[in-house]
């Protein structure tokens, strides 16, 4: 896919014009629950107004919400910040791929619905296959990227519009991927649980026979089961806790070439002990990487402990109920 190819080229270009914010941090590595967290310092973070999560169910809602800005996905889109157009002839879905505007890691880039969908209806079988398929693409391109999606109030979405996040990572990570891989499972098809996180998790192991010559209904057929099951059982998870907050579920997903995992959320914000901060959690924790905008908020979190933070805005696992 030329798409993945041009994006050095592209990003490049983005940034030199200004059109693209680069925010340099440093990564400190944090081992626990046998999963090497990072902790990413971004003290650019410290300048980056705190808005509340979206809610919003259409683009008019969002245009008549008071003191929110414009959508930022909504055309016309900016020349440098644009690195394609996807249409997922299956289900006639028509998606453009953006660079992050403000990026904190190089070579982040979005796959965001063309038309307005909420961030919090769940994933169609469209979103998924051209996700996985930007995935093979960049595997194919000698590169690895993994995905990521923010869904509902509760979930660290910072955008209405409907999109999932790429980022480029090492050959071995994201993360938690390094625990997912070592799991042993008796049934592949099978969802499991990563009993050593403290907080509900729920994990789907993909075929190894997947490419990019893989026909997309197939790929829609292995990809949709594999979301729905996950997302029966985070609902499931939900359903067990009697003081989840009222509205719509929110839940985190992240996809690899080899996992989908699917994270149930109670919480968007996790208030910090020593310092009383409030540190927002997003996919991307749950991954094996925490944002901090300071090196007081660094030692906090290293001090309060990654898995009581993720446990503070997730739930409580109750898988072994639901293998029953």
């Amino acid at each position: 896919m030329e798409l993945i190819s041009g994006i050095p080229e592209k990003y490049a270009k983005a940034t030199e014009s200004g059109d693209l914010l680069f925010f340099p941090s440093t990564t400190t590595l944090h081992q626990e629950n046998g999963v090497e967290f990072e902790i990413r310092l971004c003290p650019a973070l410290e300048k980056k107004p705190n808005l509340p999560p979206p809610h919003f169910d259409s683009y008019e809602d969002c245009e008549k919400a008071e003191g929110t800005k414009p959508d930022p996905f909504a055309p016309p889109h900016n020349a440098n910040l644009l690195i394609g157009e996807l249409k997922d002839e299956d289900e006639s879905e028509d998606y453009v791929v953006l660079f992050n505007k403000y990026s904190v890691v190089p070579h982040h880039i979005l796959l965001v619905t063309k038309e307005f969908h909420s961030q919090t209806a769940p994933l169609l079988p469209s979103d998924l296959v051209q996700t996985y398929k930007l995935l093979l693409a960049a595997r194919d391109a000698g590169r690895k990227f993994f995905a990521f999606y923010n869904c509902g109030t509760l979930s660290g979405a910072s955008q209405p519009h409907k999109h999932l996040q790429l980022l480029p990572i090492d050959p071995d990570g994201p993360p938690v991927e390094r625990l997912a891989r070592k799991a042993k499972l008796e049934v592949p098809e099978r969802p499991f649980a990563l009993s050593t996180l403290p907080y509900a998790n729920h994990i789907r192991r993909l075929p190894s026979s997947l490419s990019s010559s893989t026909p997309s209904t197939e790929l829609s057929h292995i990809l949709s089961a594999a979301f729905m099951s996950l997302l029966d059982l985070a609902i499931s998870t939900i359903r067990h806790d009697p003081n989840y907050p009222i509205g719509p579920p929110s839940y985190n997903v992240i996809l690899t070439l080899e996992h989908m995992h699917v994270i149930p959320r109670r919480g968007e914000t996790y208030t910090l002990h020593e310092t009383g901060e409030e540190l927002s959690v997003n996919a991307l924790g749950f991954a094996g990487t925490l944002l901090v905008k300071s090196e007081r908020e660094l030692e906090a979190v290293r001090k309060e402990s990654i898995g009581s933070i993720l446990r503070g805005v997730g739930l409580e696992s109750v898988h072994d109920l639901q293998s029953l």
